[in-house]
């Protein structure tokens, strides 16, 4: 599966700065954040695509009140009027991306905000979280044959069976589900990351990391797990007021993220059961068969004349067997290489 010029089965691991709401209403801060990602090492930038209007309603009743989380006390109007990105900054902001050569995409949450994002011929899609159960959503991102990247925070099994089966009605099957803690921050302890792994296998799809845990450990094991894609906040600053501060890596952060993913992608190589060279000068210290005792003409081979040692220049353990019991048919000196030519059958 490829996301614009990514090919996410043989470019290694695309790592995602997420934006959301660290712009700050600042078109400056919003573009300076794409390219500090670009030196971070990031692969693509992901906006947001949103109004309060398009999200939630203005209303003060309970259900509307946020609690338990870093926004208690605020209605989701409220959250989203702070948080959503300006339309009008889109293309601006695709642009800066371009400029970077970063890929550049969305999360909409509704249809307008689909429409609007196909005018910028994004090469991808991203549902959020809390959208996983809008079904009519995902079926018109799907209808536009584009990758689909899908997290899965607060999703049951049959919420995600139905968006995967949603996408594949709609003949697409270029999905990513990325594992989610739907806490902001989230904790270690909750990350859960075996799902990674499950989650491809379950759904016969590509999975991955939407990580809200503080530093780079969880994309670490992600990436060790098999994952394709990571996705993470980034802020300019951790002084700029954001909702997401709280959990959002600055630049510093996000690079040692992304070279500890780099460096195990490199630990984790591939399959290959070929000796390396550096492999193949190192089994002359490998145990191979040597005579370790003076043996005349006739001697019967046995363990207190040749044994399995190191170095790896004599014959193989594996005959050890076969010639013990037998006589040798010259005579052998301490420290030679045991031979088959030796042997008196």
């Amino acid at each position: 599966m490829k996301i614009g010029h990514f090919d996410l089965q043989t470019d290694g691991v695309l790592i995602i700065a997420e934006l959301s709401a660290n712009h700050a209403k600042d078109l400056s801060i919003a573009k300076e954040t794409i390219r500090a990602a670009k030196r971070a090492g990031a692969n693509a930038v992901k906006l947001q695509t949103y109004t309060p209007d398009t999200i939630t309603i203005d209303c003060q009743k309970p259900d509307f009140l946020i609690k338990g989380t870093i926004w208690e006390g605020k209605t989701l109007y409220e959250l989203y009027e702070e948080a959503y990105l300006p339309w009008e900054w889109h293309k601006p902001l695709f642009e800066t991306a371009q400029e970077e050569g970063l890929l550049c995409f969305s999360s909409p949450f509704d249809r307008s905000a689909v429409d609007f994002l196909e005018t910028l011929e994004v090469p991808a899609y991203k549902i959020a979280s809390f959208e996983i159960t809008d079904i009519p959503l995902i079926a018109y991102v799907a209808s536009k044959q584009k990758p689909v990247i899908m997290s899965t925070g607060i999703a049951t099994e049959s919420d995600i069976a139905l968006a995967v089966e949603t996408c594949r009605k709609q003949g697409n099957n270029q999905i990513v589900l990325l594992k989610t803690s739907s806490q902001y921050p989230a904790q270690l302890h909750d990350a859960n990351l075996s799902m990674i792994p499950d989650l491809a296998k379950r759904f016969g799809v590509l999975s991955g990391l939407s990580d809200h845990t503080r530093g780079e450990l969880a994309p670490v094991i992600a990436t060790a797990l098999g994952g394709k894609v990571i996705e993470k906040h980034l802020i300019l600053d951790q002084s700029i007021a954001s909702p997401d501060a709280g959990f959002s890596l600055d630049e510093s952060e996000f690079k040692r993220m992304v070279d500890a993913v780099r460096k195990t992608e490199k630990a984790l190589g591939k399959v290959n059961y070929n000796l390396s060279e550096k492999a193949r000068e190192s089994r002359r210290f490998a145990r191979s068969l040597y005579v370790v005792k003076e043996m005349p003409e006739g001697t019967v081979i046995t363990e207190e004349y040749v044994r399995s040692i190191r170095p790896g220049f004599g014959l193989h353990p594996k005959y050890f067997n076969d010639i013990v019991g037998k006589k040798v048919n010259r005579n052998l000196k301490k420290g030679m290489r045991f031979s088959l030519d030796y042997v008196k059958f």
